[in-house]
């Protein structure tokens, strides 16, 4: 299986089957930077979320540390919805947007808060 391939596997796991084949079936032709999805699914998705060392729920952590640390707010909602898909409860990703305050500021984890409130409403895991 390609990085590629894998990655759109690892994307209908963590987020839903029919993002995956949205996806898929892309023509990125002709547009700006159009290439920047592929990347993402094979060299992100495809390689890293795929390794061996951790787990999903591991990763799922570190990613929203680095994501909130960032202020990367589209990125962050997806990933705390992959979160919960990957296992971690409220609390924890509370925790993790409390801890990564304390080392990205009072701004990253703010914003944070109110990005991830909307994510787990949407998702219907909180009201």
């Amino acid at each position: 299986m390609s990085q590629r391939e894998a990655g759109l596997q690892v994307v209908a796991e963590m987020l839903s089957p029919e993002i995956a084949d949205i996806i898929r079936n892309r023509d990125n032709a002709g547009e700006f930077a159009g290439e920047i999805g592929d990347l993402s699914l094979s060299n992100v998705f495809g390689a890293l979320w795929t390794r061996p060392g951790l787990d999903r729920r591991a990763r799922s952590l570190v990613t929203l540390g680095i994501l909130i640390a960032l202020r990367a707010e589209e990125e962050i909602y997806q990933h705390i919805q992959i979160a919960v898909k990957n296992g971690l409860t409220v609390t924890e990703i509370e925790e993790v947007i409390y801890h990564a305050t304390g080392y990205a500021g009072f701004p990253a984890g703010n914003s944070t808060r109110g990005i991830a409130m909307r994510a787990l409403r949407d998702a219907n895991v909180i009201e």
